[in-house]
């Protein structure tokens, strides 16, 4: 029988005959006193012989197919002193474009990003050896299946803009390719079939196939394939219908693994070890549309948690942007987030600053409209960081601010301050900074801008007369000195924090309707004259509030509550949802409580010592602290825990008999 196949492995590998491992086969045969053919085809079949009995003849023993792969780990598994110092640059350049600003990796930390990325390529290395050495395979002729296998490790990430595989190097940190069944099977298909001279139907149409096929080339059959295979074409992708699918926290990795290997999303969770670590940061949300059996598996878009933040989101387009038409199904999504808004603007913020950091290296002018986000003229520029985004004093720092204001504002340059001075004399119309006048004690003689692009502290007045504040503090205000609302005209827009915590009676106090940074009034014992904005974002601290009574709360809070100084629920009408996280834990009983239906954040009760009366939200979104409890008589935790509920005072029997019974909480 034609040897069509070993044939064509020696024609693109005229040295495989020779090699040890093919020559190490030959001489056992040969003391075995067997009939050796000097053909090149006839040794490589002799030694395909044996590869297959190896990797197929010991199915029922999974020892055997370990050594296997340990072996494949030790020769094409990156080594941790190979490691490219490039990775870590990139590692530190992403960190930068998210706002992260120069961060350092450790020695520590080098090591723990080694171990991902050679556990993930370990993994992915398994699948193919698997696939290859299963009875699903068994319909490849050996001589094809290391033509794949041997193919495949040549291969490193897939490029969606170039519809090719990059070349596999030495130091390459990404993970084999994604087994892919269906691709494959059409690859194997139409080698096999060229090889051995068979017809290939719908060739004759097909002038690209055609072109693939002289040549022979596992990397680019396989990417042809893929394209073929899954959703790459238009009319594919603007078919959106689908499903969202949740990967709980802490949940088994290995379900989310397997629904996105083979469909070349470019994730990295589709690495094992980064999908479970990835689970046990936060949940994890795939988007699937509906495959030609109307089936949700065909991965266009994930949505993956750090607790209860978005930590990123990604597509299947190139660089792992969102296609073209699944937008619309993302935003959706995001807007069942608390902070879905604030994800897309930060993600939006960092893209636009790393163009405007790009222009400026290269010296390309800047628009009014890269100015104005720049000098945050119109929101503050908002990234992934702990603290601003160092990049955007690097480049105003190398240019003529007042000028670039003065063309911003329309004011002259003379009547804009950057410095304290400069604020405080004649004719300032614009600051652009923030403006610490804590060391004042009277406002007499005080001429302010008439606008504060920054926060303003005047936290040594103890009274507000003369006092004229601007009529936009774009920061925010902090008057703590103030124990009374005389004579206190406030800004009609504060976009930061508006804090008044000295503040021991409301009488005389007009808020402005909008407050976007939140509001301190934690010196307040009594809510009588207090007349809240209609919009507070972020925080609202009423925490010495000892009663409740007149206290008109906004039917619905988008921010974080602290009632913590209330002993008492008379009087409390909470809205039924409360988006940020609820403080009460000054109450001692939960008579007349009527918690929100739902809390997007932590609520801490931790005074109470019995749950009698206390009828929980539907939904918390976060730690349930009822630490003071005695008893767990009356308590009922049904549906409602997403993380973590805190019953520290409770016997361990006790303990236990909630662990029982709720198994997915966690108790501390």
């Amino acid at each position: 029988m034609e040897k069509f196949g070993e044939q064509f492995l020696h024609q693109r590998d005229s040295k495989l005959h020779t090699t040890n491992k093919v020559e190490h086969e030959k001489e056992r045969r040969i003391k075995k006193e067997e009939k050796i053919s000097q053909k090149p085809a006839d040794k490589i079949a002799n030694w395909l012989d044996v590869v297959e009995k190896t990797h197929t003849g010991h199915r029922d023993d999974p020892r055997v197919l370990k050594r296997i792969k340990k072996y494949y780990h030790k020769e094409h598994v990156i080594k941790a002193e190979d490691f490219p110092e490039s990775y870590f640059e990139n590692q530190k350049r992403l960190a930068r474009e998210e706002g992260h600003g120069d961060v350092e990796i450790s020695n520590d930390q080098r090591g723990q990003l080694k171990e991902v990325i050679i556990s993930d390529q370990e993994s992915t290395l398994d699948n193919w050896a698997d696939y290859l050495s299963s009875s699903d395979s068994d319909s490849f002729p050996m001589w094809a299946k290391y033509f794949v296998f041997n193919g495949m490790l040549k291969l490193s990430t897939f490029d969606k803009e170039r519809h090719s595989f990059g070349k596999r190097k030495r130091d390459t940190v990404a993970p084999f390719p994604d087994l892919n069944r269906e691709a494959l099977a059409y690859v194997v298909d139409a080698t096999v079939k060229k090889i051995n001279k068979e017809e290939i139907e719908g060739i004759e149409d097909n002038q690209e196939l055609q072109r693939l096929l002289q040549g022979v080339n596992f990397g680019k059959l396989y990417a042809y394939a893929i394209e073929k295979v899954t959703p790459t074409e238009q009319n594919e992708l603007e078919n959106t219908g689908g499903e969202w699918i949740k990967y709980d926290q802490n949940s088994d990795h290995m379900s989310l693994v397997k629904s996105l290997q083979g469909h070349g999303t470019g994730w990295c969770t589709a690495g094992e070890t980064t999908a479970k670590n990835h689970l046990k940061g936060g949940d994890f949300y795939v988007y699937y549309s509906y495959d030609k059996e109307d089936k949700p598996t065909i991965p266009r878009a994930a949505i993956r948690m750090q607790e209860n933040d978005i930590a990123e989101v990604r597509g299947i387009a190139p660089e792992q942007n969102l296609d073209p038409y699944i937008g619309d199904v993302v935003d959706g999504k995001l807007n069942g987030f608390p902070d879905g808004e604030q994800y897309k603007k930060k993600t939006a913020d960092m893209k636009r600053l790393t163009e405007i950091e790009k222009k400026h290296a290269s010296q390309e002018e800047l628009t009014k409209e890269d100015l104005n986000f720049l000098y945050e003229m119109d929101s503050n520029i908002e990234g992934f960081g702990y603290h601003k985004d160092p990049r955007i004093e690097e480049v105003k720092d190398k240019r003529e601010t007042k000028k670039d204001l003065s063309y911003l504002t329309g004011h002259a340059e003379d009547q804009i301050s950057t410095t304290k001075t400069e604020a405080l004399s004649e004719n300032i119309r614009y600051h652009y900074g923030n403006l610490d006048l804590n060391s004042l004690t009277s406002a007499e003689g005080l001429n302010l801008p008439e606008t504060i692009r920054g926060s303003l502290a005047l936290n040594g007045l103890t009274s507000a007369e003369g006092l004229n504040l601007p009529e936009t503090i774009r920061g925010s205000l902090t008057l703590n000195g103030l124990t009374s609302a005389e004579g206190l005209n406030l800004p009609k827009t504060i976009e930061g924090h508006l804090n008044l915590s000295g503040l021991i009676s409301a009488e005389g106090l007009n808020l402005p309707e909008t407050i976007r940074g939140g509001l301190t009034l934690r010196g307040l014992t009594s809510a009588e004259g207090l007349n809240l904005p209609k919009t507070i974002e972020i925080d609202l601290d009423l925490s010495g509030l000892t009663s409740a009574e007149g206290l008109n709360l906004p039917k619905t809070i988008e921010i974080d509550l602290d009632l913590s100084g209330l002993t008492s629920a008379e009087g409390l009408n909470l809205p039924k949802t409360i988006e940020g996280y609820l403080n009460l834990r000054g109450l001692i009983s939960a008579e007349g409580l009527n918690l929100p239906e739902t809390i997007g954040g932590d609520l801490i009760l931790r005074s109470l010592t019995s749950a009698e009366g206390l009828n929980l939200p539907e939904a918390i979104g976060g730690y349930l602290n009822l630490r003071s409890l005695t008893s767990a008589e009356g308590l009922n935790l049904t549906g409602i825990i997403k993380k973590e509920v805190d019953l520290g005072h409770l016997n361990s029997d006790e303990k236990q008999e909630i662990r029982v019974n709720y198994p997915h909480f966690k108790i501390e």
